[in-house]
């Protein structure tokens, strides 16, 4: 028997909608697990945002010097502040007309009340005439009333930001003027209490502090995945496994303390941006004096040592950085595999460094460079050969390569995932099974630093590594991103991660891993490592342990000048 689709309605305000939101529908539309059976179009005449300033000024005759004025504040936060954007615009308009052509349509004018909607009691009958499932509101203000239940699961809404810290609005604005360390992200079922429905998905991203437009972006792109997955979810696993979860997920009660975030007026709007260009100044400033350096550090210790300050520093020459150290351990040596990144050619490769155990090393030897950058080079043992999966997202593939001359020779086995834009792949053997961790874009314009999937094979060296169900398990740039190598402790298991929140590679966690499994992953964070014990360190990203060494890096903040010439600008 063939399982029924989810029947999906879309609450629009009209048929212009932005890139992002697109991207969801056509997602919608051509999945095996929902129907979109309705569209409702909000029949209110609503606001155009890409108006000519004339037409702003011809609506807005009692406000003139107030659209003038925000007009000429867009224009130097733009010009002075912003400058240039690097992501795909995800709130770019577009027409989304012909996708729905063919699909019944009811026009509602709700009563709206300030900042509130409630449709009138026929619109709703209508609706439910349609027998909805899931009613998704890309349109329409605040929704209250009865049309909160006029679909079997609710309404499923975006509330972009951590409603937590920011409820209401305009998305992206606020972390990113206030130079918020991140942005979050809900998907909620909406309820009566704004920004405060039952939650079906959240995650976190480094705030943008200089681009409104990329911060926006950014999140926007990534979290349009949610709705299409928990919508999936719904339909594998059935109604009630899958709101037994939402409410485990939603068990605690939340109180919101923080004030209710709207569009700045023009005073507040001034102080924002003047505030803003004098932190770009600074930056800016900073940058012609000072620039960072990845470098190495180590302790050499049998248990692990909790004091950054006692690791001693490996510097690098001034025209590269040494960074995301890796360890094998043979013959009373340790071999740490690094990215070595040489600013002349804006690329890294994989290098070598050989340590004795009372810690004197040999300087790098290049070992492993393609046309394309290199990083992250994990290295372990399985079958007594040994074997390495760099980073190489700018090829979009996930590659193994064997030593076949210790320790210097290395040949390109296989790709293990192709057409996957994915970082800093992490493999451990746990309960007769490989797992991989790695972070994935799944989107164009989304970010490297926020989720963390998991994969499994029976063997390593396969090309068969499956997806897991949860995937991503981790959505948070705080503590998504590996760090090192899985390792154990009193019998626990921990993975290093990235905190990427205050910018990339900011700090590392250590997380215990809870359950890990073909079905579940939890962890918890047990340990947060900030670049705090020497005002030159900046960040620290790496952390791997094998034997009595321990090994991190961190960027190291030098003198712009100490840079060779035509590296200096």
């Amino acid at each position: 028997m063939v399982k029924e689709k989810l029947r999906i309605g879309v609450l629009l305000d009209s048929y212009t909608v932005e890139a992002w939101e697109l991207k969801i529908f056509e997602t919608l539309k051509d999945c095996s697990y929902a129907d979109i059976k309705l569209v409702v179009l909000n029949d209110v005449e609503h606001i155009e945002y890409n108006k000519s300033l004339l037409s702003k000024i011809k609506n807005n005759k009692g406000r003139i010097f107030y659209v003038v004025f925000r007009k000429f504040l867009d224009t130097i936060y733009r010009k002075f502040i912003e400058r240039r954007t690097y992501l795909p615009n995800a709130s770019q308009l577009v027409d989304s007309e012909s996708l729905f052509k063919g699909f019944p349509i009811i026009k509602v004018k709700p009563i709206r009340k300030q900042w509130s909607d409630y449709f009138h009691e026929n619109d709703i009958q209508a609706i439910k005439e349609h027998d909805i499932d899931i009613l998704i509101r890309f349109g329409f203000q605040i929704l209250r009333g009865e049309i909160l239940s006029s679909a079997k699961y609710g309404i499923w809404s975006y509330h972009h930001g951590d409603n937590n810290l920011n409820r209401g609005g305009p998305a992206g604005f606020w972390e990113s003027m206030e130079s918020w360390p991140e942005v979050g992200t809900i998907l909620q079922i909406l309820t009566e209490d704004l920004d405060n429905g039952k939650i079906l998905a959240r995650s976190f991203s480094c705030t943008n502090k200089i681009s409104i437009q990329d911060n926006r972006s950014n999140y926007f792109w990534k979290s349009l995945t949610f709705m299409p997955k928990k919508i999936k979810e719904l339909y594998s696993i059935g109604e009630k496994g899958f709101f037994e979860q939402v409410s485990y997920d939603n068990r605690h009660p939340l109180l919101y303390s923080e004030r209710l975030y709207v569009k700045p007026s023009n005073l507040e709007y001034s102080r924002l941006i003047f505030r803003k260009f004098f932190e770009k100044a600074v930056l800016i400033f900073n940058n012609k004096i000072y620039f960072n350096q990845w470098i190495l550090m180590f302790h050499l210790k049998d248990s692990p040592s909790s004091s950054l300050w006692r690791y001693k520093k490996i510097i690098p020459p001034k025209d590269r950085f040494w960074a995301d150290p890796h360890i094998l351990f043979k013959d009373d040596k340790y071999y740490i595999f690094i990215e070595e990144f040489m600013y002349a050619t804006n690329k890294g490769h994989i290098s070598l460094m050989v340590m004795d155990e009372s810690g004197n090393y040999e300087n790098p030897i290049p070992i492993l460079e393609t046309p394309y950058h290199l990083s992250y080079p994990f290295v372990f043992e399985y079958q007594q050969d040994y074997y390495m999966i760099p980073e190489s997202g700018a090829n979009k593939t996930v590659d193994l390569y064997k030593c076949v001359e210790f320790p210097l020779k290395w040949e390109y086995q296989k790709t293990l995932i192709k057409d996957i834009e994915a970082f800093d792949a992490t493999v451990f053997y746990h309960h007769k099974k490989w797992w991989m961790f790695a972070n994935v874009v799944e989107v164009e314009g989304a970010s490297s630093w926020d989720e963390l999937h998991l994969f499994s094979a029976d063997d390593p060296t396969s090309d068969e590594w499956r997806p897991h169900p949860k995937n991503p398990i981790v959505s948070d740039c705080k503590t998504a991103r590996p760090a090192g190598k899985i390792f154990s402790h009193n019998g626990l298991l921990y993975r290093p991660s990235q905190n990427c929140s205050v910018h990339y590679g900011y700090g590392f966690n250590i997380n215990e891993i809870i359950v890990l499994d073909g079905e579940n992953y939890s962890e918890n964070l047990v340990s947060a490592v900030k670049p705090n014990w020497d005002k030159k360190i900046c960040k620290t990203h790496t952390f791997n342990r094998v034997g009595s060494l321990h090994i991190i890096d961190a960027s190291y903040t030098r003198y712009r000048w100490d840079l060779p010439g035509k590296l200096k600008k």
